[in-house]
């Protein structure tokens, strides 16, 4: 096995099914599933503005993806290929890095499988291929691994700093990682065998992510009027408040729950009835404040029914079936198929050999391997767990899985495939 090999493999097995969910669904990847970034995006190369209306500058999103997707639009155009391709060439780059992982971790051969197993997940070969921004995450999720694992062997400050930028970029793509500089700062600067060494580390880790996100945070106060990663408060409620765990039992998500009595219209729905006739101002700092503060009364006032809300939230985020009816529904009985049992064949699979991986590994990546899925974990018991929300972590999982399965291949091989020796 040869690094070239390797790579022309992982290339393949990213490739070449996503091209084929690509074109089973060509047009109808830009008008269902479509995260609300896409409007940003065609505002953004329409007017200059990054929100729903020209002239109406928002922050009610994670802005890295509708950059992405502006950037594609103003260069070629907005049409199903661009976008196919363009996540095609997300997703491969993302399998590489992961076989980088695995390589640096074990073996070449555990970053081959484990890059195969991450990049041909039922789910994301088929989720890829959607307008979603959790394309990104599984990039830049892969991409701080990498480097977490790189800063925490070299221990070099410059490093650091581009650990803390990419986890910045992260943040930018999805705020419930805005914690996450400071996880890696710590596992970056542990264990503290110099002191000032490890210190300096972690300032760099959350320095670099700082430079990176300040930006943005400092455009949303001119422009919006608040310092704020996101004013989309309105989503952490929908995740919080009395009629949120019914509806997720149902099979429902949280944009099913039903608005609170009085509620002011979102940015979005402002815009639509602006769009209609209905000229709509709001103050998305204020919604930010008003949404904010019911969702603090709610954990006060019933910490029991929050619990309840974390719980669910973590056995969603885990589940190996798909505990959400809209995630990624099918269209036709081979996408059914996919959805229903080979999902779920699959993750339980990978679940069983990354419990077995992790004894084999060593114990540096096993810890980086808690920290981040912990992470992810304790963000969805504050906010919402489903499997779009854990796939970006899943490579992790994938890498520990192949170390099992390299390892007991090797085990068989030694034993049953022994040279025979010619006198």
């Amino acid at each position: 096995m040869t690094r070239r090999l390797a790579l022309a493999i992982v290339l393949a097995a990213s490739i070449l099914p996503r091209s084929v969910v690509l074109l089973s669904e060509r047009g109808a990847i830009l008008d269902e599933l479509v995260e609300k970034s896409d409007r940003f995006a065609r505002t953004l190369v329409a007017s200059g503005t990054f929100g729903f209306l020209p002239g109406r500058p928002s922050g009610y999103t994670q802005p890295l993806y509708a950059w992405f997707l502006g950037g594609l639009y103003q260069v070629f155009e907005r049409h199903w290929l661009v976008v196919g391709i363009a996540h095609i060439a997300v997703a491969a780059l993302t399998a590489v890095i992961v076989l980088e992982i695995g390589r640096r971790v074990v073996s070449l051969q555990v970053g081959l499988v484990g890059a195969t197993i991450a990049t041909v997940h039922p789910f994301l070969v088929w989720h890829d291929m959607h307008l979603n921004r959790e394309i990104l995450d599984g990039l830049l999720v892969a991409l701080v691994a990498l480097l977490a694992l790189v800063v925490a062997e070299s221990k070099g400050a410059l490093l650091a700093l581009a650990l803390g930028a990419a986890a910045g970029l992260a943040i930018l793509g999805n705020a419930r990682l805005a914690l996450l500089p400071l996880v890696l700062a710590a596992f970056v600067a542990l264990p503290l065998e110099r002191s000032r060494r490890s210190l300096l580390l972690a300032a760099a880790v959350v320095a670099g992510a700082a430079v990176v996100v300040s930006p943005w945070i400092a455009r949303n106060k001119i422009s919006v009027g608040c310092l704020a990663l996101t004013t989309d408060t309105r989503a952490l409620w929908k995740a919080n408040n009395q009629n949120t765990r019914e509806t997720l039992d149902g099979g429902g998500w949280i944009d099913d729950v039903p608005e609170p009595p009085g509620g002011p219209p979102w940015p979005e729905l402002a815009a639509d009835l602006t769009l209609a006739g209905k000229q709509t101002e709001i103050d998305e700092c204020a919604q930010q404040r008003y949404y904010r503060e019911l969702v603090v009364d709610f954990w006060q006032d019933d910490p029991d029914e929050k619990g309840r809300l974390a719980a669910q939230a973590v056995q969603m985020l885990w589940s190996p079936t798909f505990s959400v009816d809209s995630d990624d529904a099918g269209r036709g009985r081979l996408a059914e198929l996919g959805r229903d049992v080979v999902e779920p064949v699959f993750m339980i699979a990978v679940y069983l050999l990354a419990i077995v991986g992790a004894l084999v590994v060593s114990r540096r990546f096993v810890a980086l391997v808690v920290l981040l899925v912990g992470y992810n974990t304790l963000v969805a018991m504050a906010f919402a767990g489903t499997v779009r929300y854990r796939a970006p972590f899943d490579f992790l999982l994938a890498i520990l899985a192949a170390a099992a399965l390299v390892g007991g291949w090797e085990r068989v091989r030694a034993r049953y495939y022994r040279p025979k020796l010619h006198r």
